[in-house]
């Protein structure tokens, strides 16, 4: 135990949650800059980075700054002192020092991502770099695509300075002439991205090159063309965006229903204030400081941040597809008892299945609704929806089902952050075909993934269904890592049948909930049955018996558990974390018995599962979720946290998890100062748990003649 770290102990409890997400995001840069990850990926990870980056102001900084303003205002002080680490000031400072730090390690990865590229005959094109016949293609494209959907703005010369769209990117212009006779005048311009996408591929001088434009220097180029009218000669332009506060304020107002809150809240979130200025660094001082005073923007506020001449690097996600390499992404594969089965259905009625996403297909899901859309003896479906396909097959089942005559449910949580403009869509669809939309619980959040069907058989109902740790979206499961059981037991479908009662009766309180014998929900059960079961592991390593907790799950932040983690660490219980996002739990610490390993993996698929396995004392209780140990996710939402009962699913979530244990490539140790520190045992050989648990997987679904897939690469993370 080092000195610093015997410090730490006695210096703070956790992590400061905001340190810890940037520490995540630092985790998605480090494979930015990995060379073994395929290009056109690494280039993705940049976007990833970006856009986490944007939501994070947009929601935590937005956070911490409304924090300020209702401290300074007297109100709330104590409630503030009392949920955070430090005061908001000195969190926003640490944020804005760690951000700048990413900022510079972003920067040369991408001058790196440039050289490859380069030497792939990847080139991006500026405007001053193009040949002739490049010049005349973006004068003709900019004149057939861009000018419709390009409006300049003269901003000095408008009575009132325009609005300026979260998420959008902006062209800022200063217009002189060059012997000095005009005065100069500044102008904005929003490149339409969404209408028209980032890159333009040019025609290259050979055929073996690939030269790429973006769309802010196609507009670069006719800026003359542009301004032709005011008579100037010199142009010059930079580019800026704007990152506003994402919370949607929801009022008191009880003449209005919770969806025109919605939608006004919606409409107010497009004008939220201001939490972020980036700029081209190189950008005009006159420019800079007159958008900052019209925007009501002070340089001593910390959040104006200069940058390089590329901005909304997310739009980088969708990089052309141009690289001569390409990677190999093997297609997921039917589950082993779903192999050659005609109907999804029977199977489930016999035996729990559970999926294992992205390795297993999603087919399965979508399968058994289509199948209960169709079945005269299905009478009843109930399903939760929080972030659905934009093309959702389970919507279309589910429609389908109504068509068939069946009773459909959908309990669709319209304040999924970011998908409310998408969900309110979904349930104007859903009640045009006669679904029975419930649009969620006052100052709850439902996330529970679960659904219900109910058959009739010889006057007999049964109930089959699912529960899941994510969404109900099949583009999504392609790249998110998640368990999802397929079961008809009957105690744990009477139990979604009492979350189910909870949603349609919550007026009349959470009394279904507390009902649950198998199923253990939030907000009312998930926290007291945890802590028992951490204090059943600690009360058995204090008689010097086995006893072990092994975690995996997203984010790791509720004060209370970290306490009892670390009462359990100090018994002798061995402590074993997975945890992909936040962490702020201090994992080293000279009094734990056994150190607690915990580790992050970061790799081509979004870690998303949770799992929880207590050894109890030899009888192992082993739980799938939906729900992260945070206080908004075991205090403030609907969530489900399902056993597992039968062995044999058990012994293959333990396979699996002891799996990413293992990994020695893409796996970091999470220690107290969030270095984000590779793992590196290679003493016996390389393991990247994903492989692994791709073939381990494959294996077992296979016939043993088609043998072990080739290894898979890096593909989406979002």
């Amino acid at each position: 135990m080092s000195e610093t770290t015997s410090h730490q102990e006695m210096r703070r409890k956790t992590i400061a949650r905001d340190i810890s997400w940037l520490s995540f995001n630092g985790r998605v840069l480090q494979e930015a800059a990995d060379p073994t990850v395929p290009l056109r990926e690494r280039i993705r990870f940049l976007g990833i980075f970006s856009n986490n980056q944007d939501e994070f102001f947009r929601v935590r900084v937005a956070t911490l700054r409304r924090m300020i303003e209702l401290s300074g205002s007297g109100r709330g002080r104590s409630r503030i002192n009392m949920h955070l680490e430090a005061s908001p000031e000195k969190i926003l400072n640490d944020i804005q020092a760690l951000v700048l730090e990413q900022g510079d390690e972003f920067d040369a990865i991408w001058r790196g991502i440039r050289l490859e590229m380069e030497k792939e005959k990847i080139f991006i094109i500026t405007e001053k770099e193009l040949n002739e016949t490049q010049q005349q293609f973006i004068q003709n494209y900019f004149e057939e695509e861009v000018r419709s959907n390009t409006i300049p703005l003269m901003i000095e010369n408008i009575p009132q300075f325009p609005f300026l769209r979260d998420k959008s990117l902006y062209l800022g212009v200063v217009l002189s002439r060059a012997d000095g006779s005009m005065k100069r005048k500044y102008a904005i311009i929003e490149i339409p991205s969404r209408a028209l996408g980032r890159f333009v591929q040019l025609p290259s001088p050979a055929m073996d090159e690939h030269h790429i434009i973006l769309l802010e220097d196609i507009i670069r180029y006719n800026l003359r063309n542009i301004f032709a009218y005011f008579g100037y000669d010199t142009y010059e332009s930079w580019v800026f965006k704007m990152t506003r506060d994402a919370e949607i304020d929801i009022d008191n107002d009880l003449s209005t229903t919770l969806m025109q809150k919605l939608e006004k809240g919606l409409k107010n979130r497009r004008k939220g204030k201001p939490v972020r200025f980036v700029y081209d660094e190189q950008m005009d001082k006159g420019l800079l400081d007159f958008l900052l005073k019209k925007l009501n923007l002070s340089k001593k506020s910390g959040n104006i941040i200069p940058g390089g001449r590329i901005h909304n690097f997310r739009h980088f996600m969708d990089f052309p597809d141009v690289f001569p390499k390409k990677g190999k992404r093997r297609k997921p594969f039917s589950h082993p008892l779903l192999h050659n089965a005609p109907r999804v259905t029977d199977v489930v009625l016999e035996q729990d299945v559970m999926l294992h996403f992205p390795y297993h297909s999603f087919d399965p899901m979508i399968d058994m609704l289509r199948e209960a859309a169709i079945d005269p003896n299905v009478t009843t479906i109930k399903i939760t929806g929080y972030r659905l396909a934009s093309n959702s097959k389970i919507i279309n089942a589910l429609i389908n089902a109504v068509r068939n005559g069946k009773n459909v449910t959908v309990m669709l949580e319209l304040k999924a952050r970011f998908d409310e403009e998408a969900n309110l869509e979904w349930k104007e669809r859903l009640e045009d075909e006669g679904v029975k939309v419930l649009i969620g619980i006052p100052n709850m959040k439902v996330h529970a993934k679960i659904c219900l069907i109910k058959k009739r058989i010889n006057n007999f109902t049964i109930h089959y269904g699912f529960v899941s740790t994510g969404n109900l979206n099949e583009k999504t499961a392609k790249v998110y890592g998640d368990h999802c059981l397929l079961t008809s037991n009957r105690h744990v479908m009477a139990d979604v049948n009492r979350i189910f009662t909870y949603f349609e009766k919550y007026k009349e309180g959470t009394a279904p909930l507390k009902a649950c014998k198998t199923l253990i929900p939030c907000p009312t059960n998930l926290r007291r049955e945890l802590v028992k079961m951490i204090a059943r592991e600690t009360k058995l390593a204090k008689e010097r018996k086995p006893a072990a907790i092994t975690l995996k799950m997203n984010s790791l932040s509720d004060e209370e558990l970290i306490d009892k983690l670390y009462e359990a660490a100090k018994a002798g219980v061995k402590i074993q974390l997975i945890v992909r996002g936040i962490f702020c739990l201090l994992s080293e610490n000279s009094k734990f018995v056994i150190p607690i390993k915990a580790i992050s993996i970061i790799d081509e698929f979004l870690e998303h599962a949770r799992v929880f396995i207590f050894h109890n004392a030899g009888n192992e209780k082993t739980y799938i979720s939906s729900a992260d140990w945070m206080v908004r996710n075991l205090d403030h939402r609907v969530e489900v946290t399902c056993p597992v009962l039968d062995p044999a699913i058990q012994q293959e979530l333990k396979e699996i998890l002891d799996i990413q244990l293992s990994d020695n490539v893409k796996a970091r140790w999470l220690d107290n100062d969030l270095m984000n520190k590779y793992i590196r045992d290679h003493s016996e050989k390389k393991i990247r748990s994903q492989i692994e648990i791709y073939n381990y997987l494959y294996q077992k679904a296979m016939p043993a003649e088609e043998g072990t897939p080739e290894t898979p690469v890096a593909a989406e993370h979002e």
